[in-house]
């Protein structure tokens, strides 16, 4: 049995191909953001309260008015299908009791995971330079049932992966991206990174805060913006109608070099009354914990998922959730927290 999300790592590996097992893991360039993401957390050290009665604890928690079963969101993460044959089915049968985000590049129909979750979805977005066929994305992920958009803001070209451009990474041909344009939903066969081409082809490099007012023009679905690092950037996506913020430096595989995200969490949750999640590098459940240290309202996870999956399918994801989840509770009782309110900076500040 997987004790640690180590172990279901571990266990992954042996389940992948060179291919699938590269793109998952790799960061861009040198990786040092990879590496910094993880490390981070550990640095940030707790100051127990104890004398506290926890003997009846509570990991509940709302994200956007949505109560969810624990503060830990499922991240959206592309290609599940390179992971397991359920792909992202899989995923959403693991994620009930929170939120799932599904990516605009799943190898899954937006419509069928919305029916199978039993949960709250939220649409992973990318912008197109076709601004009709953004809108007709949009208008679907509206019609199937998803509760908000996550529009991801630090991607204007792909930050590259060396790992692709040497295994010149595409999709299986059994695999296709439902999602997208559906005169582009697999990836070319190019002599780098065929995801790589697929963003210069059809993504917008000319993205800016105005595009914001133009989303949340046309849906009625608040608007999540992920990939914010900064505090004035923070403030701009308030200004411009997010209703919340995810930091996040895409799992270390845009800009080698960024800040990690548990360095830039503050510094964004200081800047803004919006609720602030954060991703990237979280572990264990005691990174949870010191994310609700900082002020963060909840935590997405995504490459945990994917172990899961590509170990033991539905049930892997599960285990990787519940590890967390487990890992959380043990952390606030011995934190003198018996809910996630009850979670401040006085533990990490004596």
């Amino acid at each position: 049995m997987a004790v640690n999300l180590n172990d279901l790592r571990e266990l992954a590996y042996q389940n992948l191909s060179s291919s699938a097992l590269d793109y998952y893991r790799s960061g861009s360039r040198d990786e040092r953001t990879l590496a910094r993401n993880e490390q981070a957390w550990s640095e940030i050290e707790l100051w127990p309260r104890v004398m506290v009665d926890v003997s009846k604890r509570t990991l509940e928690t709302t994200v956007l008015g949505q109560r969810i079963d624990a503060p830990i969101l499922v991240a959206p993460t592309a290609f599940h299908g390179l992971a397991h044959a359920d792909a992202e089915l899989g995923t959403a049968r693991a994620a009930r009791g929170t939120v799932m985000c599904l990516s605009t590049l799943s190898n899954t129909a937006v419509e069928r995971v919305v029916a199978t979750v039993g949960g709250p979805v939220w649409f992973q977005l990318y912008v197109y330079k076709d601004r009709g066929a953004a809108r007709a994305l949009v208008e679907r992920a509206e019609a199937a049932g998803c509760s908000a958009l996550v529009l991801t803001v630090d991607a204007p070209v792909l930050g590259v992966r060396e790992r692709d451009v040497r295994n010149r990474f595409t999709l299986p041909k059994h695999l296709s991206m439902p999602n997208a344009l559906p005169d582009a939903d697999t990836l070319p066969e190019v002599d780098d990174s065929g995801l790589g081409t697929w963003f210069a082809q059809l993504l917008d490099e000319s993205l800016s805060w105005n595009d914001l007012n133009w989303l949340a023009s046309i849906t009625s679905l608040p608007i999540v913006v992920k990939g914010v690092v900064r505090h004035d950037d923070a403030r701009r996506a308030q200004d411009h109608g997010a209703r919340a913020i995810v930091v996040s430096n895409h799992g270390g595989r845009q800009l080698d070099g960024s800040v990690p995200t548990a360095v830039a969490l503050p510094h964004v949750v200081d800047a803004t009354d919006l609720e602030v999640y954060v991703d990237g590098g979280i572990r264990r459940g005691h990174d949870v914990l010191r994310a609700l240290a900082l002020g963060a309202r909840a935590v997405l996870v995504g490459r945990p998922v994917l172990w899961g999956l590509a170990a033991n399918g539905a049930a892997g994801a599960r285990r990787a959730l519940d590890i967390l989840r487990g890992e959380l509770d043990e952390a606030m009782a011995l934190s003198g927290c018996a809910s996630v309110e009850d979670v401040g900076d006085w533990l990490i500040r004596p």
